[in-house]
């Protein structure tokens, strides 16, 4: 197919918006820089273009080095502009595929209210609540304990400034304007041409480095703008959902009980990050709980503003007016002046005097705040019961039960702040603080952390922190050490209350965990913790305080970069496997809590899919995982997306729950795990001769721009742990998962998503099963369904021609063609076990997609690969004269930022 035809499939509309938005820039550019540099860019944009429809058909690249001659005869100022504006025709066109996607969601919601009949939507709670259709019983004790919590990191994958992001959004509702008002459309082109202009005079690279606060600032703007208001609409479709089981109820009265939670990790997690102290800590809860109580306090006004109830039509409860005499009592002058504005109006009076509590508790005034959410909610309880036995159940389950839910769910905390930090600290810390000498600034820090964590719960509750997540647990010492460290910490009080979650990430690690829990549940700190949860989980913002409960988190990202994609995917599977064995024996709730990142190559891809691999009982009716830097604004940017995700991952939850699903599972598993057995060895093998090449870090430092990712001030986290975090490429154990899986984005390999598949299938078609066997497998098991797929989906991102450009930087041939063996096999044999023609071919939009925006990156890989050629002293008309270094480097990074936009993830 031409790629005129592929743009031809767009949907009209979607194809309008890019049009229209590459129009605009055009027009900018021309302004801003003059016709010859639009000229240029033009240029560039028809070579790339051309040079994708009349592919080399050997390994000679006339056209490539025809490209490479032109992008390196620019001076460094013109590349860096042309450099710009194809990164921003990519924020564009990101833009509108948003829009469209929101435009298809809200459609198909349009399509299946209007027809009423038919199958529910694939992946929607309706489809994963229908499992369950002849097994209400088995439905009810699932929804009962249904939890879904995503935790917000602030790992650095967010390519895109915050400055770029708002611009962005403003844009995203001048589109949405085209469709609603069409009579408006000069003036909305005129706003959209000022926003892009102000987007070409924006800096897209950051001027200083971000700070962690910032960090917790740009997280709480998704609150604000989406998951706030989003909640109660997912609650709302779960409920509809819920209500086609028999026997669900059929009153107003909601049968889906408040099930998200939401976690954060920014301005918490402080494993390999000094600048995470105990004071940002403090400040990042201070924010998280001035967003949530602002929201809350807006919500209540709002509605009690609107329950303009006559105390004839629904006289008050007995308890409501009990509660309205009190606070007459007590706040005699606040209630009248309330009361002046709602004459014999109960309901409105008293929400309004809630109002007033909320804002009083942001802005700690004793004499009127709550001590906690849970006193606000049982005044709002008191409201429901009291509008619902006066017979106005409509009004008592509407938006009053909308707010309920938001405040069980987001609490007045917002998220749950979770801190994380490396075992080997907890290490030295705890000999240092037993010692009793001076102590070193980082386990004074730890110290302090501790003590920061009381006061968190002093001041907004134990929900607000009190999980702590161990990283590269080995043992039960590693959870001793946290609780007495927390006691040495706080000598005057009670320590604060915490529960330790040990982080599995290392395949050793992973193949021991079990050993590791029970020395766990050996510990009287651990045990004093369940005890006293014993009474079961708490009404309301509680947390899970089940004297059986326990949460462990399993690491996908340094498992990915030990073992590679195929022995990881299988050890984690084996963890969670043995894990569920483990707890189901010892009658224990297990939550495993999944440190997914967002790039295929760190456990990333769909979510829902994900669910539906993991290990049969593994997820019983509860769901943790970590959403990490562009992976927020992607799936919670948007209220109609976030909502969709929700209602996916939450439907993956029921399905992966459902008895018919898990023996399903447990029968694939039996009869395919051979198979993958095969497969993982000879994978293995194949990733770890690569890795463990001589002189491969700096091999790959070379061929990437893995050295210089680090001042592209994405993040407050250094790319290296430990004391490697300012040095070169010397250690590869200690470089991050992250900027491992960007550098390699960057060469167009994406290696971490697919290296080893292909000497893991020849191995197993070379097997007496053959092919045959191998399709079974794949289409029979999850596991190795979504292996498969996510690496189909990593191999469509990559080009091979660009990647022997990158790989030629390197100096080293062997090298170059190992890898490049690699995936020429794992592309062939992949196709070959799929029956696809051609990568994708069985998605086919997605496909599309990736094809038409192949050519524009790869414009900016010749001028991110013209940079690289002059920093790492290469060959060529590229190479660095002495001072332009600095401006090299520029180049390199608004390059590698316009490629991470064009691909759509980072790390």
């Amino acid at each position: 197919m031409t790629r005129e035809a592929d743009r031809q499939e767009l949907p009209i509309p979607l194809r309008r918006d890019v049009r229209l938005l590459g129009d605009l820039l055009g027009e900018v550019i021309r302004e801003s820089g003059g016709q010859d540099l639009l000229d240029d860019v033009e240029r560039l944009r028809r070579a790339v273009i051309a040079a994708r429809e009349n592919p080399p058909g050997d390994e000679a690249d006339p056209a490539g080095d025809e490209i490479a001659a032109l992008v390196a005869g620019w001076p460094l100022d013109r590349a860096e502009l042309v450099a710009k504006a194809f990164t921003i025709y990519f924020h564009l066109t990101n833009l509108a595929e948003e829009r469209h996607r929101v435009r298809v969601l809200h459609g198909q919601a349009d399509l299946a209210q209007e027809k009423g009949e038919g199958g529910p939507r694939r992946e929607s709670l309706a489809a994963a609540v229908a499992e369950f259709g002849t097994d209400p019983a088995r439905f009810a004790g699932l929804l009962a304990g249904l939890r879904v919590e995503p935790v917000l990191t602030a790992h650095p994958t967010e390519a895109r400034r915050r400055a770029v992001a708002a611009a962005l959004r403003r844009m995203a509702a001048l589109i949405q304007a085209l469709d609603q008002a069409p009579a408006e459309a000069a003036e909305v082109k005129r706003r959209l041409r000022e926003e892009i202009g102000l987007l070409w005079l924006t800096s897209p690279l950051r001027v200083k480095p971000i700070g962690p606060v910032d960090e917790v600032r740009t997280v709480m703007a998704v609150f604000d703008d989406t998951l706030f208001g989003v909640a109660p609409a997912f609650y709302r479709a779960l409920d509809q959902a819920c209500r086609a089981v028999p026997g669900t109820g059929a009153g107003p009265a909601p049968v889906a009980a408040a099930c998200l939670r939401f976690g954060s990790w920014v301005g918490a997690d402080r494993d390999g990050n000094p600048t995470v102290t105990a004071q940002v800590t403090r400040d990042a809860a201070v924010i998280n709980a001035d967003h949530a109580l602002r929201a809350l306090e807006n919500a209540t006004t709002r509605i009690g503003r609107a329950l303009t109830i006559h105390a004839a039509s629904a006289p008050p409860s007995a308890g409501l007016a009990l509660a309205l005499e009190a606070a007459e009592t007590e706040h005699p002058e606040l209630l009248a002046q309330i009361g002046a504005r709602s004459p014999e109006e109960p309901y409105r009076t008293f929400l309004l005097f809630l109002a007033e509590r909320v804002r009083a508790t942001r802005l700690r005034h004793a004499d009127l705040a709550y001590a906690g959410c849970a006193a606000f909610l049982a005044d709002l309880r008191l409201v429901q019961d009291s509008l619902a036995g006066a017979g106005a159940g409509r009004q008592a389950f509407g938006e009053l039960q909308n707010l309920i839910w938001q405040a069980e769910t987001f609490g007045f905390h917002a998220a749950s702040l979770e801190v994380r930090q490396h075992s080997a600290v907890h290490e030295r810390a705890l000999r240092e603080a037993e010692a009793g000498g001076e102590l070193s600034a980082q386990t004074a820090e730890v110290l302090a952390t501790m003590r920061a964590i009381g006061w968190i719960q002093g001041r907004f509750g134990v929900a607000a922190c009190h999980r702590y997540v161990v990283s590269f647990t080995r043992s039960a010492a590693d959870i001793a050490a946290v609780y007495r460290l927390a006691a040495l910490a706080v000598r005057s009080g009670p320590p604060p209350v915490l529960d330790v979650i040990p982080l599995f990430e290392s395949g050793a690690d992973l193949a021991n965990a079990t050993r590791v829990l029970d020395g766990m549940l050996a510990l009287a700190p651990v045990a004093a913790r369940r005890a006293a949860g014993a009474g079961g989980r708490r009404r309301g913002n509680g947390e899970a305080g089940g004297g059986r409960e326990l949460e462990v988190m399993l690491g996908y990202s340094d498992s990915a970069k030990e073992l590679g994609p195929v022995s990881a995917t299988l050890a984690l599977y084996d963890a969670q496997e043995r894990l569920a064995r483990w707890a189901a024996e010892r009658d224990v709730r297990l939550t495993l809590f999944h440190g997914r990142g967002g790039a295929l190559g760190r456990g990333g891809g769909p979510a829902g899919r994900a669910v539906l691999a993991q290990a049969p009982g593994s997820v019983d009716g509860r769901l943790k995982v970590t959403e990490q830097g562009e992976v927020i604004f992607a799936r919670y940017g948007h209220p109609v997306i976030a909502q969709r995700h929700l209602e996916q991952v939450t439907s993956a939850v029921l399905l992966a729950s459902a008895p018919a699903v898990l023996d399903r599972g447990r029968d694939a598993a039996r009869r395919f795990r051979p198979v993958a057995d095969r497969m993982a060895a000879a994978a293995l093998r194949a990733y770890r001769a690569l890795v463990e090449s001589d002189g491969f870090a700096g091999w790959l430092a070379r061929i990437s721009p893995l050295e210089e990712l680090g001042r592209m001030r994405i993040g407050s986290r250094p790319p290296r742990r430990g004391a490697g975090a300012a040095q070169g490429p010397a250690d590869l154990a200690e470089l991050r998962a992250i900027p491992w899986v960007f550098a390699w984005a960057q060469t167009r390999l994406n290696l971490p998503g697919w290296y080893g598949l292909g000497s893991g299938l020849s191995a197993v078609l070379a097997g007496p099963g053959g092919l045959g066997e191998v399709r079974e497998a794949y289409q029979g098991w999850p596991v190795l369904t979504v292996l498969l797929e996510n690496a189909e989906m990593s191999l469509a991102k990559t080009d091979r021609r660009m990647a022997a450009r990158h790989l030629a930087l390197g100096g080293r041939d062997d090298l170059t063609a190992q890898v490049l063996a690699e995936y020429d096999l794992t592309r062939r044999l992949l196709l070959e076990v799929t029956g696809h023609p051609r990568l994708l071919a069985n998605r086919p939009v997605l496909s599309r997609a990736v094809t038409l925006r192949d050519p524009y990156v790869d414009a900016l890989s010749y001028l991110q690969l013209r940079a690289l050629a002059g920093l790492r002293g290469g060959p060529g008309p590229g190479a660095a004269a002495p001072g332009e270094r600095d401006r090299l480097e520029r180049l390199l990074l608004l390059a590698v930022n316009g490629v991470a936009a064009g691909l759509q993830n980072t790390g």
